[in-house]
């Protein structure tokens, strides 16, 4: 069982660098920018935006531990596509994950590859536990001249 901790912990997704913050209103919340390189496909950058909630909106509507799944998403080649170890099934792999509630809910960005198309997808939605989020945002790359590995 500790192989198997050590594997997933080797396995995580991507970490976001913020780039950006944008005030919205009196009450402390801002729209916050984060840049994040695919680690699997060298070459493409993701720039995810979401919604941050402040403490004058969570005293004010009583929900402390959860910000909304609303997301924006848009991925762009950024040098030379490398493509390493990807997994190429229909559902993908998260490169990005972020917590968004004290309990289980979170913000993911998955990649799928549609090799016909010679195209990487990417999607931006949240799961939840107890229901899921029909908050989807998605941005495609195409693969002019990217190298696989």
């Amino acid at each position: 069982m500790g192989a198997a901790v050590l594997a997933a912990l080797l396995a995580l997704p991507a970490t976001a660098q913020e780039v950006g913050e944008i005030g919205v209103d009196w009450a402390g919340n801002d729209i916050v920018i984060e840049a994040i390189a695919d680690p699997d496909v060298t070459g493409v950058t993701c720039h995810l935006a979401y919604f941050r909630r402040g403490l004058i909106d969570r005293l004010a509507n009583g929900n402390w531990f959860e910000d909304p799944s609303n997301s924006a998403l848009e991925c762009q080649q950024t040098g030379p596509i490398r493509i390493g170890d990807i997994d190429r099934s229909k559902s993908g792999e998260d490169v990005f994950r972020a917590g968004r509630s004290i309990i289980l809910k979170s913000l993911r960005v998955k990649r799928i590859y549609d090799e016909a198309n010679q195209t990487l997808i990417y999607v931006a939605h949240a799961r939840e536990l107890t229901q899921g989020s029909a908050k989807v945002a998605i941005s495609t790359v195409p693969l002019r001249d990217a190298v696989t590995e």
